[in-house]
């Protein structure tokens, strides 16, 4: 034992010798390279002198690195992360300078511009020759990925032999996207485990590939919520107003993440599915986990430091090589994003939204900073032998909002997706136990423009004339507001005014609250405590419902009625009770299958809003009209968000039986505990009937 330990201290010193070494070297060729940058005096020192001073520098800045940094970073805790990113170079720098400035030769120095970037290619040099020399060593490496994710120093017991499983979620990526990219060999590790890469051989295939389809609303937040916690219900959207609590509930909110959990987890009486030693990573909810990071409903919490989401970040930013790493892909996606989007604006291409502003940061941060951060956190989770992980890489969905589904701008982060799980299962060969990786995502998109950009007017345009409410100029010079105007005269029996028509506003009793959520749009009129029916909105509104109904961007309504309960409303006057739907869809007909039971179990929601709004679909292309700003979108019925994918191990049972369909996240997040139950790991208990269901 006393020998092992003594081998293990000299291999040590010796990878310490040799970053020490290289990082030497290479402080004496950037001191060559750069004119801002030298080692001796002006007078000149002999090379054995400018050896030394170069190896006391890089000495110096390699203890600074590890013990002064990850104090630094702690500290920027307290900023916000996107700054964080932007901070480390110079950070870096700051620390090269100190270290030439504790020189006792006296004789270096260096321009700040050019500190930040010796200290840069220092960094990534000696994580380079750290990581190349511990390869060798399977305890060293195994070792330094496990620090990657600050995992805890206290001693887990032994793993046991059973496997462990990993959810990896690609958000927004749908079924079609990714059977497209690896057709088009963007995603050669997803193609190889499919076992379709052009070099397989027949037998290789480790995995199969399911499309499953989502409840009404496609978005992450119900679709995690119901498969991390087994229970949807009561999310009608991405964002909503709750007539109870008078707030506004949005999804990626810490408040109202935490609110949905704490709801969810009532209705189920259990934690989640990660409750027996699990991970939950860059996810909006913990899944009951006990080891979180970056993980959106226990961001507002403070009494716990080791749980707060920002936790993850240190983690990863405490190894300055992470950091300078890391810091320079954020520049490059920053740069990467302004030539695309000025290319898309050069090339008049269509359609197209505004992507100036924060934007260009906030993709960089979900492209790379997210991505980094949780990708080393699994690693780290996997290498600590953690029986279940849940982790949400953004990146797709991100992109795909302003790019488009299926842009050339999207497959370069497919690629590196790609990148990203090739990763994670080479780090699976290094773990103390066995992973079984299950690939998923919550959601797909749906491309087209935007409503506003078609029609001239946004959804609360055409909401505000339909109540004959005053309206933008803008909205009413477009056709579609003219439209809107003949509909309210038409409804109030009042003849149309030739020329500049003056509004009058109707007495403001319930001025009406209009939120979006992609395609599907909610109206709620917040002085009225309980959800409005159809007859109280025509006796306030006679024009509302026919304006919306009858506009060419609106697909169907969803309204409550006194004499039929649910009613879908379209054009020309239709008006379906939810119980004809099967013989009669009406106009959920070019929504495809399920479309009828998505809206009949929202129906049944509490919070579901007054009017419900989904936007036109064109069935041929499976374009959608956004009522946000985006020309991918997801959020409602139509087209591709619906029909997201779920890629397992073949040695686990298949998801559902031939023929038989995988419908919503609530009965995927079954099927995940399914799995989890088939590994031995850990379980939460189902009811007969739960079983029953499932099978």
């Amino acid at each position: 034992m006393r020998g092992v330990r003594w081998r293990r201290i000299v291999s040590q010193a010796g990878r310490s010798i040799g970053v020490w070494a290289v990082s030497t070297v290479t402080m004496l060729v950037l001191a060559g390279i750069l004119p801002d940058f030298q080692l001796q005096s002006a007078d000149g020192d002999s090379a054995t002198r400018i050896a030394v001073t170069a190896a006391f520098g890089a000495g110096v800045f390699g203890v600074l690195s590890a013990l002064v940094w990850p104090l630094l970073v702690r500290l920027l805790l307290l900023v916000p992360a996107l700054v964080l990113g932007l901070l480390v170079l110079f950070l870096n720098g700051s620390l090269l300078l100190l270290a030439l400035r504790l020189n006792p030769s006296g004789s270096s120095e260096a321009a700040p511009e050019t500190a930040v970037i010796v200290a840069a290619v220092m960094s990534a040099v000696a994580s380079a020759t750290g990581g190349a020399l511990a390869v060798r060593d399977d305890d060293a490496y195994r070792r330094r990925l496990y620090r990657l994710a600050d995992r805890r120093r206290s001693a887990r017991p032994p793993c046991p032999a059973t496997p462990g499983t990993v959810f990896l979620q690609f958000d927004g990526v749908g079924h079609d996207v990714l059977v497209d990219a690896v057709g088009k060999g963007l995603m050669p590790t997803v193609a190889a485990w499919l076992g379709t890469a052009p070099d397989d051989t027949r037998g290789r295939t480790t995995h199969r590939l399911t499309s499953w389809r989502t409840d009404w609303s496609s978005q992450t937040g119900a679709s995690q919520l119901g498969m991390l916690h087994g229970s949807n219900f009561d999310v009608p959207a991405f964002r909503w107003y709750d007539k109870d609590s008078r707030e506004v509930m949005v999804c990626n909110r810490p408040t109202s993440a935490a609110e949905l959990q704490r709801r969810a987890i009532e209705r189920t009486g259990d934690g989640g599915l990660l409750t027996v030693d699990g991970a939950s990573r860059g996810n909006l909810f913990s899944g009951g986990a006990d080891e979180q990071a970056l993980v959106l409903s226990i961001a507002t919490r403070r009494r716990d430091r080791r749980n707060r989401s920002r936790a993850g970040y240190f983690a990863y930013f405490s190894d300055p090589a992470n950091a300078v790493r890391t810091a320079l892909s954020f520049v490059a996606e920053v740069g990467r994003e302004i030539h695309q989007s000025t290319r898309a604006r050069l090339r008049k291409q269509r359609p197209r939204v505004k992507r100036g502003g924060l934007y260009p940061f906030v993709r960089a941060f979900a492209t790379v900073v997210e991505r980094d951060v949780v990708v080393a956190a699994v690693m780290g989770d996997m290498l600590a032998g953690r029986t279940a992980v849940y982790a949400d890489l953004v990146a797709y969905d991100e992109v795909a909002h302003h790019s488009g589904p299926r842009s050339r701008d999207v497959e370069k982060v497919l690629q590196r997706l790609d990148r990203s799980l090739a990763l994670i299962g080479k780090v699976a060969e290094h773990a103390p136990r066995p992973y079984r990786i299950v690939v998923l995502s919550d959601h797909g998109q749906s491309p087209g423009e935007t409503f506003r950009s078609r029609y001239g007017l946004t959804l609360g345009d055409l909401v505000r004339a339909g109540c004959g409410l005053p309206v933008p100029r803008r909205a009413e010079r477009t056709r579609s507001g003219a439209e809107a105007r003949a509909a309210v005269r038409a409804a109030l029996r009042r003849p149309v005014e030739e020329g500049g028509e003056q509004h009058r506003p109707a007495r403001r009793r319930s001025e009406p609250l209009v939120l979006a959520s992609g395609n599907l749009g909610l109206i709620s009129f917040p002085d009225v405590p309980h959800r409005m029916t159809k007859e109280e909105i025509d006796a306030r509104h006679p024009a509302l419902l026919p304006t919306l109904a009858n506009h060419p961007g609106i697909g169907f309504l969803l309204v409550r009625s006194e004499q039929h309960g649910g009613l879908v409303l379209g054009a020309r006057g239709a008006e379906i009770p939810l119980g004809r739907l099967d013989e009669d869809p009406g106009p959920l007909a070019g929504f495809g299958p399920g479309a009828a039971d998505a809206v009949r179990r929202t129906h049944s929601f509490p919070h579901t809003a007054d009017i419900m709004v989904n936007s036109f679909h064109d069935p041929a292309d499976g374009e959608v009209l956004a009522f946000e700003e985006q020309i991918g979108s997801h959020g409602g019925l139509g087209g591709a968000q619906g029909r997201p994918f779920l890629m397992s191990p073949l040695a686990l049972s298949t998801p559902v039986d031939d023929g038989a369909e995988l419908v919503g996240a609530e009965h995927v997040h079954r099927v995940l505990r399914r799995w989890l139950r088939e590994s031995n790991g850990p379980q939460v208990p189902l009811e007969a009937e739960e079983e029953e269901r499932a099978a």
